[in-house]
């Protein structure tokens, strides 16, 4: 009786130590802001405000574009567009986002894309301004640059 009343004992703190060090162990790392917005210039297919909707899970990161200023001229199917999202580093360097993901849109939908995955370090901090999406649908390259300062400011991973 004595020998199972120890065992339980030591069974319930072993217990009680592997909750102790689940509630002390460190979270997930978190980018932020989570998103941000920009004025994007187009060229010839357009410009104007976008928005930048970051996640991150450890060093994996996936960045989505959403816009209404632009538009998609015929009816995409899903995952028909290549895109690159270039972001500057602060102190230098860039780091790329890429991926042919999309959602289906119908002639004059706003254009998303992503997500697109790319790769981070514990303190990157990343801007879109310096930086360029560029998009290829059928066979046409579109490329769009931040015309200021996302706003709130940069992605900090």
């Amino acid at each position: 009786m004595r020998g199972t009343r120890l065992f339980t004992g030591a069974a319930f703190a072993a217990g009680a130590l592997a909750l102790t060090g689940l509630a002390l162990a460190p979270t997930a790392a978190a980018v932020t802001p989570t998103s941000a917005t920009i004025n994007a210039n187009c060229g010839f297919f357009g410009g104007g405000a976008a928005t930048l909707t970051a996640t991150q899970d450890g060093t994996s990161a996936t960045i989505t574009l959403t816009t209404s200023a632009i538009t998609a001229p015929l009816a995409l199917g899903e995952d028909s567009i290549a895109s690159t999202l270039t972001l500057v580093k602060a102190g230098g360097g860039t780091t790329v986002f890429t991926a042919t993901e999309n959602p289906a849109m119908a002639a004059g939908d706003p254009v998303q894309v992503g997500p697109l995955p790319g790769t981070v370090a514990a303190g990157d901090t990343l801007e879109a301004y310096g930086g360029s999406l560029t998009m290829t649908v059928f066979g046409i390259t579109i490329t769009c640059t931040a015309t200021a300062p996302q706003s709130p400011g940069p992605f900090v991973f």
